[in-house]
């Protein structure tokens, strides 16, 4: 496979392997089952990848050239072994509530420092309101009205949430000079008093350094445990079962010794680590049967998961509508009722899951009932083309905007798991149905989405065979260490 990779990629990806194997090697064995290393590594693509956050706004672009000369291997070994067990995540601390600080500004005036600005800053706690925040600086309603009443864009600064800080700068005369929101560690909205003396508001962003990370995993027990002694947070763990919920049944189908193979991404601000970007490319060994993903950004900036050859990762259906449950009952056409305590055909699959676990659409449509239904009690039934329904029944209650007439999207939370109608405990009841006949959701087998066209498939080769080098040279290297390791262990 590697041999199909332009030789700049396979130059680059070949000397980090052998410093990997090499710290691999000289590791502990117990943690060659799941782990987890971070290198910057060069980048190579048509176009620049660009990591967003949870709100769709971009937190930074990886580079996209190859250095022109690699880093010493003695160097890299020691970057790579210092790297192996680093699994925690640096994230900056949260400022205290109602405290002032500091800022000195580095301008310069005639050889002196220009004084410090003294700003006063409030964490923004659960119930706090503007006005509220404003009295605690010693401001009015005045001040709000006078922010708002200038420019329109300012209205941004009334959407304040928990955890987020409040900054407000005056000058001597305590006249108002600017207030910030820092909303993140990477964003900031700011509103200042111009030179005509009327508010006006700009968006601050900061953009991190993006690093490379790699994650391996065995699995004992479950996915969870295994990412998480890999040095993988739940939110990637999410996203790479997200990226397979297609294919694998992360309920039914995960067994002992299943194994997953992870490049990703990691955000640093200055110096520190704040958080994960996307997967980058991503294998798993499900039974034998290997599936592998990686990251394609196509011309307009919209980014999607395919396999190698170009196929979607993407199904019209997820296969599972409820994240990790258990399933409780199979579909069954002769199946005993616990309640009514006879022969009634069980046309769908139960999974037991606690009150208020939230249930996803599992394909785009338009919901048909949202309402009760007899013995399924409250239920919501998605209409999706001409051919298929799903039902979804015992909800506790329905997700906001849930109603008759509605649409909504794969992935979308429309209720919540109860115990509502002939339900012997919490759980959801779940249908699939083909042209009116129920099918058993776990087997049945679902159309595909859009491959890569044609005419976008060079673009697409070139875009992801670095990352999809990275992976292989990556998993080999854990495979050849670990053999390394129990030769070694065999010998003594």
């Amino acid at each position: 496979m590697l041999k199909k990779f332009p030789k700049t990629h396979l130059f680059a990806v070949s000397a980090i392997a052998v410093a990997v194997t090499a710290a691999l090697t000289l590791g502990n064995g117990k943690d060659a089952e799941a782990n987890r290393i971070s290198v910057t590594l060069p980048v190579s693509s048509e176009t620049p990848l660009t990591t967003q956050d949870k709100e769709g706004q971009d937190l930074g672009t990886v580079n996209t050239k190859l250095p022109p000369s690699l880093p010493k291997l003695g160097d890299a070994v020691d970057s790579a072994t210092q790297n192996l067990t680093d699994t925690a995540s640096s994230v900056a601390n949260p400022v205290q509530h109602s405290e002032t600080d500091e800022l000195t500004h580095a301008k310069q005036d005639k050889g002196s420092p220009t004084p410090p600005e003294k700003w006063e800053s409030f964490t923004v706690q659960s119930g706090d309101t503007l006005s509220r925040l404003f009295a605690k600086a010693g401001l009015s309603d005045k001040h709000i009205y006078s922010v708002f009443a200038d420019n329109k864009s300012n209205k941004d600064l009334a959407q304040i949430h928990p955890g987020q800080t409040l900054r407000f700068l005056k000058n001597d005369s305590g006249e108002l000079l600017k207030i910030e929101l820092v909303q993140s560690q990477l964003n900031t909205f700011q509103v200042y008093r111009g030179d005509d003396q009327k508010f006006h508001s700009v968006k601050l962003t900061k953009t991190p350094d993006v690093h490379t990370a790699f994650a391996q995993g065995s699995i004992d027990s479950s996915l969870f445990l295994a990412a998480k002694k890999a040095g993988m947070n739940e939110s990637l763990t999410m996203e790479l079962a997200n990226i397979f919920g297609w294919d694998i049944d992360f309920v039914l189908d995960i067994r002992e010794g299943d194994t997953f193979n992870v490049v990703y991404e990691e955000l640093f601000l200055d110096g520190k680590k704040i958080g994960n970007g996307k997967i980058l490319a991503a294998e798993f060994m499900n039974q034998g049967n290997q599936f592998q993903a990686v990251l394609y950004r196509d011309d307009k900036g919209n980014g999607n998961y395919y396999t190698p050859a170009g196929d979607s990762m993407r199904k019209a259906f997820l296969r599972s509508p409820v994240d990790f449950a258990r399933i409780s009952s199979h579909f069954n056409l002769k199946r005993k009722h616990p309640i009514l305590h006879k022969i009634r055909a069980h046309r769908g699959t139960d999974y037991a899951a606690g009150r208020g676990t939230p249930i996803r659409a599992t394909g785009d449509g338009k919901v048909l009932l949202a309402g009760r239904k007899g013995g399924y009690g409250k239920t919501v039934v998605i209409q999706h083309g001409q051919k298929f329904t799903t039902l979804y029944a015992h909800m506790h209650r329905y997700a906001k905007g849930v109603r008759g007439g509605s649409r909504v999207k794969q992935g979308q939370i429309i209720g919540y798991v109860g115990s509502t109608g002939l339900a012997s405990g919490p759980h959801l009841h779940y249908e699939f149905r083909v042209n009116g006949v129920h099918k058993n959701p776990l087997t049945v087998k679902f159309p595909k989405s859009e491959p890569i066209p044609k005419s976008e498939m060079q673009r697409f080769k070139a875009q992801t065979a670095t990352h999809l080098a990275q992976l292989e040279t990556y998993s080999a290297s854990y495979q050849l260490a670990a053999n390394n390791r129990e030769q070694h262990n065999n010998a003594n």
